[in-house]
């Protein structure tokens, strides 16, 4: 297979003039989707988009690479644009974009596409084969090009890999991974390689792609390397560097910042790295770089996304034990009367106990690696059992982090021979032990008594109060719609159902529901407001919203945020307030209109979430203008 083989005729446009970096996607989406690479265009755009927000694809150069492996992928396939005036495509370099390629990749790529991908990746390094492509006038010419660079008739002017010098070692070891794994893991590579070839270094670059690790360093390169390089931006194997210097940098730096690593590795002054674990990795973005919010976020929801599968399949399983059992039998154990309920209850209460040591383990792991796991484990453990909760563990899991990077620092002046019994030995056994002293006497005294507060207040609001509670929690899931502010009002709520608080959890889950079926509602009522595609992309916005995926909203809210976004949160914050004020509760944090049946006061939930989205609706009608055709 080659690359023209992806490229197709009707997914090229030359001297495109995007207004902006949301129309350049658009239309290289349009070009992709007229391809027939797609079975959902707007699931896609979605998808790049949201890569987008993890990161610019405009690698500097000229060059931008908008990409995404996205289930609205049918096959693999390429679009191309050349904006030979350039335009803003917030590139690493501050530079003007004038090349754009659009990766789509199926979730289950085969790895002969991603072999075709990372390969067009490292040729459009070539500044002279970029310039070609951008001055092409016809598309033949630009398809030509491409056939005759991967045939290799094109001459690429770079200078010949150096030998190895007369040690037979290499200098310069590198590893390059990206999430995606598609483009800018090769491209780090070739931009390491090229200028390494420059100067007259020998390197040789360990890729992290999609299909796995390639041109792996082996145990004897390393041990004669001068220095190593990591280029990424997810963990990577990194207890094999133990003992030698190591920079540390994101995936763009290799490709936007080759001389400055190279300068850094080969300085004398690079850092030594220690490992802690057999196993460590290590997600290569620099602390440093990082704002301490940043910092805190990131470690915060590497205890919540893993948290979050034992909550949810916990908690449905909780919420089917009280809807099949008979409260008549013994109100004392309600949830636990009859076979069946009993049998719901032990499993989800099996992994709903997970809940809190999960949460501070990961977020302790986040912090200090593998070593802190089991030190944040036990700190959600007796979170549990002394009854500081949610709070409490996620208190225990920074402590805990932060813990074991306090005793790394002591531990590092003892013999390298100790290297060994430090992760399974002092690390565990100290980190244990301090975390469980400042668990139980320091952070649950006061945490226990904020949570019985809390909950007591909760339960003894008045009614006004509670309402304005649920406008808050339910507004906030509209606001960013999967992003920090709904993880927040989300997180709230699954911290208060873990402590017996049922209220909240259904203004969240009511808030969550109205942003994707107001847009729906409005796209069914008021469908000169929309294009034809976003007419299509409403009705999958009625099976999103049922089942509690605000994400469904994402790409309106996204395409025209000043109005979608105070729509839904007007509609879901209405909702919120009606779902408190007919005292609703959810003893499951997730499900939609599948674990109906488990809340309290049903009916007045539905008609809670129904008019909280006709209320976003109608807002939207009226700030939507109709569209001229």
């Amino acid at each position: 297979m080659r690359i023209t083989d992806l490229l197709k005729n009707e997914s090229i446009v030359l001297g495109a003039k995007p207004a902006d970096k949301k129309s350049a996607i658009h239309e290289l989406a349009g070009l992709m989707d007229a391809s027939g690479n797609l079975s959902n265009k707007e699931q896609y755009e979605k998808d790049v988009l949201a890569r987008e927000a993890s990161g610019t694809t405009g690698l500097g150069d000229g060059i931008a690479t908008p990409h995404a492996k996205s289930s609205g992928v049918k096959r693999a396939g390429l679009a191309a644009m050349t904006v030979p005036s350039g335009m803003d495509f917030e590139s690493m370099d501050g530079k003007p974009s004038r090349l754009f390629f659009m990766i789509a990749a199926p979730d289950s790529a085969a790895d002969e596409h991603l072999s075709i991908l990372s390969k067009l990746a490292t040729m459009i390094m070539d500044p002279d084969f970029k310039e070609a492509l951008i001055a092409a006038t016809t598309k033949e010419e630009f398809l030509k090009l491409i056939d005759d660079k991967e045939a290799g008739k094109v001459n690429i002017s770079k200078a010949e890999a150096p030998a190895a010098p007369a040690s037979g070692h290499i200098q310069v070891l590198a590893v390059t991974a990206c999430p995606t794994g598609i483009a800018h893991t090769f491209m780090a590579a070739e931009s390491l390689e090229q200028h390494a070839r420059k100067r007259g270094i020998s390197i040789k670059v360990e890729t992290n792609g999609s299909e796995g690790a390639k041109n792996v360093l082996t145990a004897a390169e390393i041990a004669a390397a001068d220095a190593i390089i990591i280029a990424a931006d997810k963990n990577v194997s990194m207890a094999r560097f133990n003992g030698k210097p190591v920079v540390i940098s994101k995936v763009a730096d290799g490709i936007n910042k080759a001389d400055d690593l190279l300068d850094r590795a080969l300085s004398g002054r690079t850092p030594i790295y220690h490992s802690s674990g057999a196993d460590e990795a290590t997600g290569a973005t620099d602390a440093a770089d990082e704002s301490l919010g940043r910092q805190i976020y990131k470690h915060l929801m590497n205890g919540v996304s893993h948290m979050l599968p034992f909550v949810v399949g916990g908690g449905i399983l909780i919420a089917l034990a009280f809807l099949f059992d008979d409260y008549s039998i013994d109100p004392s154990k309600f949830g636990s009367n009859t076979p069946v309920a009993q049998f719901f209850m032990s499993i989800g209460g099996a992994a709903f106990g997970f809940m809190l040591p999960v949460l501070a383990g990961f977020i302790a792991m986040s912090i200090a690696d593998r070593p802190g796991l089991a030190v944040g484990f036990v700190g959600g453990a007796l979170a549990g059992s002394t009854g500081s909760g949610f709070l409490g563990a996620l208190i225990a899991g920074f402590v805990g982090g932060y813990t074991v990077n306090f005793l790394k620092k002591i531990f590092s002046g003892l013999p390298a021979s100790l290297d060994g019994v430090k992760p399974v030995l002092l690390y565990p056994f100290f980190g244990i032990l301090i975390i469980g002293l400042i668990s139980m006497f320091i952070i649950a005294p006061p945490v226990s008594a904020i949570n019985s507060w809390l909950v007591d207040t909760l339960k003894n609001m008045d009614p006004s109060a509670r309402i304005l509670i649920g406008i808050v929690v339910a507004g906030m899931m509209a606001i960013d719609m999967g992003g920090p502010i709904n993880k927040a009002a989300y997180v709230t709520g699954t911290g208060l159902l873990a402590s017996g608080e049922f209220h909240v959890m259904a203004a969240v889950m009511a808030g969550g529901m109205v942003p994707p079926l107001a847009i729906a509602l409005c796209t069914t009522l008021f469908k000169n407001r929309f294009t034809e595609s976003e007419r299509k992309a409403g009705v999958t916005n009625y099976v999103m919203g049922m089942s509690f995926i605000t994400e469904g909203a994402i790409p309106f809210a996204a395409g025209d945020p000043l109005r979608v976004i105070p729509a839904c949160v007007i509609g879901s914050a209405t909702a919120g307030a009606l779902s408190m004020f007919f005292d609703c509760t959810l003893r499951a944090p997730h499900g939609g209109i599948f674990v109906v049946p488990t809340i309290g006061n049903p009916g007045m939930y539905i008609a809670s979430i129904l008019i909280g989205a006709l209320v976003g609706c109608l807002i939207l009608s009226v700030l939507k203008k109709p569209i001229n055709k």
